[in-house]
């Protein structure tokens, strides 16, 4: 396993792999990882002949009085995991040799960026944009692995692959989940014993909301304030978000698609009834997000609506 500081080794390190005609896959990390990590990795050795793996804890996605500084991080242990895994590049640059001096420009999925996650945290989505943009033009992978637990993040990324045409496959990995059910998180350590009984209300207020579901309930905000009632029984866990929203534009659906079959409308050619271009989803998010103590965390289950 090599690891590499600099952009310009990294980059030259990857153009040598795909000079040979093989299939490079990365995975983008935080580092502090654990199983969920260790998942996508598999995933991209399944699906491409070299691995890369980017440990960055990026600026730019926290806020001013988020968790920069004490984010956990632990390089030596990270790298003794990636090397037993597999991978092959690891890139672990700087701040500084990410953002230089004078750095002025961003990348922003408008739209979607205010979402979910990005409307609690402002500027959250550019910091998280921004750095996979650099990441792509560094590493120029041919496939990109993101973990479901984060579905804002996955459906931005796509958007941004979609919209600046990055010849690179997005590819989503389902969540892990610790065998209670706690969705697997790097900040699941900030957690005493009590917190992270708590932190369970999460999941178990998803779960409730899939049972009912699957019991025939099919309005949204039914579902969502089953869940709410989860979450108020646990003193401990304060609510940022709860919402059901179509997980490609993270809009709500309206209850009166759940199930439908896609609006007929009359095509301009010989008055032919052709199926409307608004279809709707095929499936619902069900995103949550909620402080336990000072510790944000979330977590998603998509419900099925065909």
């Amino acid at each position: 396993m090599k690891i590499f500081k600099s952009i310009e080794e990294m980059r030259s390190a990857c153009r040598a792999a795909k000079r040979a005609d093989q299939r490079l896959g990365l995975v983008p990390t935080m580092g502090a990882l654990h199983e969920g990590h260790l998942s996508l990795v598999r995933a991209a050795r399944e699906q491409s002949k070299v691995v890369a793996v980017s440990i960055f804890v990026n600026p730019t996605q926290f806020g001013p009085n988020e968790d920069f500084s004490k984010y956990p991080r632990g390089f030596d242990r990270d790298c003794g995991l990636l090397e037993k895994e597999g991978v092959d590049l690891v890139f672990a640059p700087s701040v500084e040799e990410m953002y230089p001096d004078g750095t002025v420009t961003w990348v922003t999925v408008e739209g979607l960026s205010d979402k979910l996650c990005g409307r609690s945290r402002p500027g959250h989505f550019r910091g998280v944009t921004t750095v996979v943009a650099k990441l792509f033009n560094v590493v120029e992978p041919d496939l990109a692995f993101f973990g479901q637990k984060d579905a804002a993040q996955l459906a931005i990324i796509r958007r941004l692959v979609r919209d600046l045409n990055f010849p690179v496959k997005v590819v989503g990995c389902p969540i892990v989940r610790e065998p209670d059910g706690l969705a697997m998180s790097s900040r699941n350590a900030y957690l005493d014993p009590q917190q992270r009984r708590s932190a369970l209300a999460l999941h178990r207020a998803l779960l409730e909301i899939e049972e009912l579901f699957h019991r025939g309930e099919g309005n949204p905000q039914m579902l969502i304030c089953a869940g709410k009632r989860i979450i108020s029984q646990e003193s401990g866990v304060r609510l940022d978000y709860l919402e059901i929203v179509d997980p490609d534009n993270l809009e709500p659906i309206p209850q009166t698609t759940w199930g439908q079959p896609p609006k007929l409308a009359l095509s301009a050619v010989e008055g032919a009834v052709q199926p409307s271009v608004a279809r709707p989803p095929h499936n619902a998010l069900v995103a949550i997000a909620a402080f336990v103590g000072t510790t944000r965390l979330i977590d998603n289950v998509v419900l099925n609506l065909t």
